[in-house]
């Protein structure tokens, strides 16, 4: 899609925001809340853990146990976020909303994992995150093949299962396709994964902001405006994306210069308004700045694979060019939920990871919303009706 018809959707969607609202359980003093603070204010069991991984990251997991009526045993599940979200995302929408309480109430072990470098895991054992380069310089590659691992690892030692669910949600797909693929002995410590908002392959990526940077040249002018080691748009580079994209409306702007809006795009009949400050309180939650430059990079070439060191790709890789994720290697069955409208994980790349993926790629599931876009599977007014009641059935036939 040309950059001109990205820009045009994003107008009329923000445009057509401010007339739409819904009705959900929750409060905006949530804004001022941990995410065990607002868990336990309405009535579920909550927990903190912390996982330290092999090369120093301290990553921290926030566990619901049960649901808020129930103190039954129940079956582990990973919930991994997206890019520049976090485990908050899953429950700030409230207890008749969000996924995280939608699985607890439903008999799962839920648990939520941070990736390396968002807010609740910006720690490490030696490396200062604002003093120490060496912290950022990691991708979802990084995420997939050392992070997603030890969380299961930790998980399963805590439960004492053998197996647990997964559900991942846009970079949380790419981690998993990516740890499954290059780890294959984590295939059988997954019953079953399901990808919302699947991505891998993003030759027809709407987004006009991915798009944008996947040919910014030159790099240098790139860090300049989005930061070098962590990610860090500027003010400037915010204040153009909101000016560019946006109507010139105090109360939208506002709302298109979170860059994960204007990343990701919305449906203003998914849009609850009044849930912006909550939102804004907690995402967007932090990443690398080469976590962005590596979806670039997939969005240029239009192939899934590993991190384009440039000139030193023959010492790393041996080879001038960064090898491919090798997905047809993996065996954890596979389900893909996707929208027609999502401007992230498009359609077309979606049929093609399922092609990729063979017999593993157990079903494509639509969400039945021709509107729905990428940010609605957390924060979209039908997500529990369109979405997570899909993810419930197929994890029971588990």
């Amino acid at each position: 899609m040309h950059l001109s018809l990205s820009i045009i959707l994003l107008l009329n969607c923000t445009i057509a925001i401010l007339t739409f609202a819904y009705s959900v359980q929750y409060d905006e003093q949530d804004a001022f809340l941990t995410v065990p603070e607002i868990i336990s204010k309405y009535g579920y069991p909550v927990e903190e853990h912390y996982v330290t991984t092999p090369d120093g990251y301290i990553l921290k997991l926030h566990r619901i146990p049960h649901g808020a009526n129930s103190v039954l045993p129940a079956k582990p599940v990973l919930v991994m976020h997206g890019l520049l979200c976090s485990s908050a995302d899953w429950i700030i929408t409230g207890p008749n909303h969000g996924l995280g309480y939608f699985l607890a109430d439903r008999g799962y072990d839920v648990w939520l994992g941070n990736a390396r470098g968002n807010k609740f895991s910006r720690n490490h054992t030696t490396l200062n995150p604002d003093a120490n380069p060496e912290f950022w310089k990691f991708s979802f590659h990084e995420i997939g093949t050392i992070d997603v691992p030890a969380m299961i690892d930790y998980i399963l030692g805590v439960t004492k299962q053998r197996q647990l669910f997964h559900v991942g949600y846009s970079q949380g797909t790419t981690s998993f396709y990516i740890m499954t693929s290059m780890r294959p002995e984590y295939n059988k410590k997954v019953r079953v994964h399901v990808s919302l908002a699947p991505v891998a392959y993003m030759a027809f990526v709407k987004s006009p902001i991915l798009r944008f940077l996947a040919h910014w040249f030159p790099v240098e002018k790139l860090f300049e405006a989005i930061g070098f080691h962590e990610f860090n748009p500027s003010n400037e580079f915010l204040k153009k994306i909101a000016d560019k994209y946006c109507k010139k409306d105090e109360s939208i702007q506002n709302l298109c210069a979170n860059v994960l809006f204007a990343l990701c795009g919305y449906s203003p009949a998914e849009m609850n308004t009044t849930l912006i400050p909550v939102i804004f309180a907690h995402t967007p939650a932090g990443a690398s700045v080469q976590q962005i430059m590596h979806y670039a990079q997939l969005v240029r070439t239009g192939q899934f694979q590993q991190y384009d060191f440039g000139i030193d790709n023959l010492g790393i890789y041996g080879s001038l060019f960064p090898p491919l994720y090798e997905i047809k290697h993996i065996q954890t069955p596979i389900y893909l939920v996707y929208s027609h409208n999502d401007w992230l994980a498009a359609s077309e790349g979606v049929f093609t990871l399922c092609k990729h993926l063979g017999d593993n790629c157990k079903q494509k599931l639509k969400v039945s919303d021709n509107l729905f876009n990428h940010i609605d599977y957390m924060y979209g007014t039908r997500a529990p009706e369109v979405v997570y009641a899909k993810v419930t059935n197929i994890m029971a036939h588990y």
